[in-house]
């Protein structure tokens, strides 16, 4: 089976690749670097052994995108690509709904024209914004997005929706997950953005290595534990191998909603600070930090209910807060 992950040279694409080929599957990726470096598909071959070939493409480019799959025959598709800074998206929100949409509407054209279907979307807790429930689960509604990057995602999902009603053998599963963290055990990938990293763990480890003198935690006075965030983290490696299952499932022809919709998370909720905490314990890095006001676009407080993914995909995270802080700081070490 071949199958094409867009933005394979980003974060998760880059660990989904790995999980892909250990399972068996053929992998082509396509990106144009846009938020990642060349080096993942170094990293990936030092895992597996296998050469990923890349297009360097801009899936919002329809007619790039229509080529490749002219090029290659797919059985299905991870579509990872996308803008995805939440801030950014705030002041930049054209460019977002420019890039997220159209790159999503290429590759389902692409695979409508080979007469495949197979397609796994990387969405976000984000389309929950500040949810009425905790934990969330599938069933919970979608609120008012709180950024235009949530607004994408919510608009990638009702595409997705709106066409397997018009075309039914056009199957597909919609992720909806939490706040992916950590690196592959082995350190010879991570997150190594391109751009300045926003996510806290990167911006956590940076700042041990050195590489920034101090980072802020937005928000001291929302109505969480500790006044910051809660979001709920989950481990890379976990997440990438719930697009295996997710693909695996679809193949096998599995499920009875059409999309499927799955949330991917641990469970359970930390605050910005009691992140901080953990790295610290497990580092013994003292980390240089300040209080600063909230910043637009962030919720109150998410983290998932995964039952429906551990009953029906079979999914398992094995994987908490100690080794994510673990391995990500093994990878900034790495570089």
């Amino acid at each position: 089976m071949k199958i094409l992950v867009t933005g394979g040279t980003g974060y998760i694409g880059s660990h989904t690749i790995v999980d892909l080929i250990e399972n068996g599957f053929e992998v082509v990726s396509a990106d144009n670097f846009h938020n990642s470096r060349p080096s993942a598909l170094d990293g990936i071959e030092a895992i597996t052994g296998v050469r990923v070939k890349n297009y360097n493409i801009d899936l919002a480019d329809r007619k790039a995108t229509l080529e490749l799959f002219d090029k290659e025959k797919f059985d299905g598709a991870i579509h990872f690509a996308a803008y995805k800074l939440v801030g950014e998206s705030v002041g930049k929100p054209l460019e977002y709904y420019r890039n997220n949409t159209n790159s999503l509407l290429n590759v389902i054209e692409g695979l409508r024209r080979q007469g495949s279907s197979n397609l796994v979307f990387s969405s976000s807790c984000s389309v929950y914004g500040n949810a009425d429930e905790l934990p969330v689960t599938e069933a919970t509604p979608r609120k008012v997005a709180e950024s235009p990057y949530a607004l994408t995602k919510q608009m990638g999902e009702d595409m997705i929706t709106d066409y397997c009603k018009a075309m039914p053998d056009f199957k597909a599963i919609l992720l909806r997950y939490f706040n992916p963290a950590g690196a592959h055990e082995s350190a010879k990938i991570g997150e190594d953005p391109s751009n300045p990293a926003t996510s806290l763990v990167p911006v956590i480890t940076g700042v041990a290595a050195g590489k920034r003198d101090k980072m802020t935690v937005f928000g001291t006075d929302y109505d969480t534990r500790d006044g910051s965030c809660v979001r709920d983290y989950i481990h890379v490696q976990d997440l990438a191998h719930a697009h295996t299952l997710a693909l695996q499932y679809l193949l096998a022809g599995k499920g009875n909603a059409n999309p499927e919709l799955f949330n991917l998370g641990i469970g359970e909720g930390l605050t910005v600070l009691e992140a901080i905490n953990a790295f610290e314990k497990v580092s013994g890095v003292k980390l240089n930090y300040e209080l600063g006001p909230r910043r637009a676009g962030d919720v109150v407080a998410v983290y998932a209910d995964r039952s429906r993914a551990t009953n029906e995909l079979g999914w398992e995270p094995s994987r908490g807060v100690e080794e994510i802080m673990s391995t990500a700081w093994a990878w900034e070490q790495s570089l």
